[in-house]
């Protein structure tokens, strides 16, 4: 099924062969119309079959890549795409996970920040200053001898 047709395939000297090896890349760069959730190269379909067929025949004639994705692009719409392009809200599909990470960052360090910074000197200073009872120092010399 991924395999090129045999009919479409040119000895690696042939004129054309060049020319045609990326509407292979194509049929994997392109999600199926035909199977949701696959790519071209992907779908069993007849269907399938039919659209990778017209691909190679348009890199035979000489159309180039880009240009045949536009127009499945125009016959197909988004669906398509393997990842949505980057203009109107494709952007902000590609834009809203770098910003989050960016800010998921920025809180990360901000709070190992205050962890590691102890908000009034050091605490064993804190407990050195607090006088310790000594009805509590009393029992606890009590205890060690006993």
């Amino acid at each position: 099924m991924l395999a090129p047709p045999v009919a479409a395939q040119k000895a690696p000297g042939e004129a054309g062969a060049v020319d045609e090896a990326w509407a292979y890349d194509v049929w994997h760069d392109t999600m199926s119309p035909y199977c949701p959730g696959r790519t071209l190269a992907e779908c069993p379909s007849p269907q399938a079959d039919q659209l990778r067929r017209w691909i190679l025949d348009q890199a035979e004639a000489g159309t180039s890549r880009e240009t045949v994705q536009e127009m499945l692009f125009e016959r197909f719409g988004s669906q398509v795409l393997t990842a949505p392009r980057a203009e109107g809200w494709g952007l902000a599909a590609w834009m809203i996970p770098i910003l989050g990470g960016v800010v998921g960052v920025g809180l990360l360090v901000g709070v190992l920040r205050r962890m590691v910074s102890s908000p009034g000197g050091e605490p064993e200073a804190d407990l050195a200053e607090e006088p310790i009872d000594p009805e509590l120092l009393r029992r606890i010399e009590e205890e060690s001898q006993a």
